[in-house]
C-alpha cells in the first residue's frame, strides 16, 4: 500500500469507468494512447453495471419467468406458484454484475489500461488529483481527459416532511430498489417513467401491491401513445393502482410505514405504504470535480456542454455519457467513447449518428428510434405512418402473446425511413434493424425486399414497410385515375 503522494503522467485520463468510460479507455489503448482509467467504485462498470441497466434486466428476467409460468395455464401448462427466495435471487444478480466487472478488469489489463480507484478533482486543465481510500493521493498530469462521470437519481427534498428521511430505509431511489433487500407488501412508485415502470414490474411479479403516481396524463411521457397503450393496459392488471395527472406532495416515514399525501383527481388524499420508490429522473455528476479550475462550461441543468466531437470548451477535456446531456443512455455513452478515442488518435470521427434507440424493458417491451410521431407533430413535419398489428403475426400467436405493434415512420415523397417504433415481446432486440435503416438512409423498399426469416417477429418490420408502400401505390393509382 502506498501512503502519501504519488505523481504520474499519461496521454489520456478517463474519469469514470462506466460504459462510456471503459469503452473510451479500451479503444484509446487499442489505438496506442497511454491511458489511465479512474473509478470511485471498487469495481468498474459504473451505475449501468452495478445500479442500473444490468441488475434491473436481471431482475426483469426473473419477473418475466414468474409471469410466463403463471400465464402458461392458458395453453395447457400448469405450474405451482413459484417459491421466491430473495437472498438467492439477490446473490444471482450480484454474481452477474461481478462477472461482468471482472471481464472489464481483464480487458483493461490485457490492453495495459491502468485503473486507479479514487475520487478525481481537476486542479487545472492539465493536472488532476485522485484521492484514494487509503489516504494516499495520486497527481496525474495529462495531455487530454475524458469526463465520463455519469449521473445519479434526482432527489426532491421538498417531498419529505423531514429532509433527513431522504435516507429512510422505506423511501429509496432506483439504486435502493435494485438492492432488493426485501419485498414490501405495498409499494408506491413516484414517477411513471421507464425506471418506475420497470422496477414496478419487478416488485409486482415478486408479490408487492404496486401503486404508481404520474404527474402527466399518461405513462412514459414523450413516448407515442399507440406504443404505450398495450403496456398501460397490461399494467392495469398487474399494478394495484395507477394515478395519472396526480402528484405526491408529502412523504413521512412514521417508523413502520410511509404516509403519503396526494394531489390529483381520482387519487385518495392520503395513503400508507410499506415502501416508496422515488423515480423522477436523473441528474448529471458535474459537481465537486474541480471543473471550475478548467475551461469546461456547464449549462443550467448541470450538463457539460460539448460539440459533435464531444469536445468541451476546454481544448484538453472531452465529455461523454450522462454528464454530457440527453438522452442519458449507456449505448450513447459507448458510441461517444469510441468517437473521442478515435479523434484523439487522429482519425476522422464524429458523433453524428442519426438514430439513438431507446428501450423500455417492461412486459411488453417498447422500443423506438429516429423521429417519433409526437416529435414530427411538434416540428410540423409531414410523415407517413405504416402499422402492422402483431395479432396478424404467426410468430406472435405461437408465443401466446400477440399483443403488440410495429410501425414505420417515413417521408411520403421519398419513402425514406425516418423512424421505427415497436411494442411487444423482445422489442428491444428488434429495434436494431430500424436503427440501421435510419442510419443508412434506407427507404421502405429496402426493408420490404430484405428477406426476413419466417416465422419471426422481425417480419413485422417488413410487413409494416409493405403496408406503407402499398398505401403509397394506391394513392398514386388514385391520382392517376383522376387525371
Amino acid at each position: 500500500m502506498v501512503v502519501g503522494e504519488m505523481a504520474q503522467e499519461t496521454d489520456l485520463v478517463v474519469i469514470g469507468a462506466g460504459p462510456g468510460g471503459y469503452t473510451a479507455a479500451l479503444r484509446a489503448a487499442e489505438l496506442g494512447i497511454k491511458t489511465i482509467l479512474i473509478e470511485s467504485r471498487p469495481k468498474p462498470g459504473g451505475v449501468c453495471l452495478h445500479e442500473g441497466c444490468i441488475p434491473s434486466k436481471a431482475l426483469l428476467h426473473a419477473a418475466e419467468m414468474i409471469n410466463t409460468a403463471r400465464s402458461a395455464s392458458s395453453f395447457g401448462l400448469h405450474f405451482a406458484e413459484p417459491e421466491i427466495k430473495i437472498e438467492e435471487l439477490r446473490n444471482w444478480k450480484l454474481g452477474v454484475t461481478d462477472k461482468l466487472a471482472q471481464g472489464i478488469e481483464g480487458m483493461c489489463k490485457s490492453r495495459q489500461v491502468d485503473i486507479i480507484n479514487g475520487t478525481a478533482h481537476f486542479e487545472s486543465s492539465k493536472e488532476l488529483r485522485v484521492d484514494r481510500e487509503n489516504d494516499s493521493t495520486v497527481r496525474l498530469k495529462f495531455k487530454h481527459a475524458i469526463l465520463a462521470s455519469g449521473s445519479r437519481p434526482t432527489r426532491i427534498p421538498a417531498l419529505y416532511k423531514d429532509p433527513k428521511q431522504m435516507d429512510s430505509a422505506r423511501i429509496f431511489d432506483s439504486s435502493g430498489a435494485l438492492r432488493l433487500e426485501r419485498v414490501p407488501k405495498t409499494m408506491l412508485i413516484v414517477g411513471g417513467g421507464y425506471i418506475g415502470l420497470e422496477m414496478g414490474s419487478v416488485y409486482a411479479a415478486l408479490g408487492s401491491a404496486v401503486t404508481v403516481v404520474e404527474m402527466t396524463d399518461g405513462l412514459l411521457p414523450g413516448v407515442d401513445r399507440d406504443l404505450v397503450k398495450p403496456l398501460a393496459n397490461h399494467l392495469k392488471t398487474t399494478f394495484k393502482d395507477i394515478f395519472l395527472s396526480c402528484k405526491v406532495s408529502g412523504l413521512n416515514d412514521n417508523g413502520t410505514e410511509v404516509e403519503c399525501v396526494f394531489e390529483g383527481a381520482g387519487a385518495p388524499t392520503t395513503a400508507k405504504f410499506e415502501a416508496v420508490l422515488v423515480a423522477v429522473g436523473r441528474r448529471p455528476n458535474s459537481e465537486n470535480l474541480g471543473l471550475e479550475n478548467t475551461g469546461v462550461e456547464i449549462d443550467k441543468h448541470g450538463f457539460v456542454q460539448i460539440d459533435h466531437l464531444c469536445a468541451t470548451a476546454d481544448k484538453r477535456i472531452y465529455a461523454i455519457g450522462d454528464v454530457s446531456g440527453q438522452p442519458m443512455l449507456a449505448h450513447r455513452a459507448m458510441r461517444q467513447g469510441q468517437v473521442v478515442a478515435e479523434v484523439l488518435a487522429g482519425h476522422k470521427s464524429a458523433f453524428d449518428n442519426r438514430a439513438i434507440p431507446a428501450v423500455v424493458f417492461t412486459e411488453p417491451e417498447i422500443a423506438w428510434c429516429g423521429i417519433t410521431e409526437n416529435e414530427a407533430k411538434e416540428q410540423g413535419k409531414t410523415i407517413g405512418v405504416a402499422k402492422f398489428p402483431w395479432s396478424a403475426s404467426g410468430r406472435a400467436m405461437t408465443l401466446a402473446d400477440p399483443v403488440g405493434q410495429t410501425k414505420v415512420i417515413y417521408a411520403p415523397d421519398s419513402t425514406l425511413v425516418l423512424g421505427v417504433g415497436i411494442v411487444g415481446p423482445r422489442a428491444g432486440e428488434l429495434i436494431a434493424e430500424g436503427v440501421l435503416a435510419v442510419e443508412n438512409g434506407n427507404v421502405l423498399e429496402d426493408l420490404v425486399v430484405t428477406i426476413h426469416p419466417h416465422p419471426t417477429l422481425s417480419e413485422t418490420v417488413m410487413e409494416a414497410s409493405m403496408i406503407g408502400l402499398s398505401r403509397l401505390e394506391r394513392q398514386r393509382q388514385k391520382e392517376k385515375a383522376s387525371m
